[in-house]
């Protein structure tokens, strides 16, 4: 089953990003390096769910 989740900045706290992912298989949090845009760097995003 597909779940939608956001990517929050962990610096600034913005969620800048959103996507899904299948929550069978991976049942860990999503951490990624992306690009903050309110900070103009690369930054760890964490999972955070997104309200529907």
């Amino acid at each position: 089953m597909k779940v939608k989740i956001g990517l929050k900045c962990s610096e600034c706290g913005d969620i800048n990003y959103s996507t899904t992912k299948n929550a069978k298989t991976n049942t860990e949090k999503l951490e990624l390096k992306k690009f903050c845009p309110r900070l103009n760097k690369h930054t760890v995003h964490k999972e955070v769910k997104l309200k529907s």
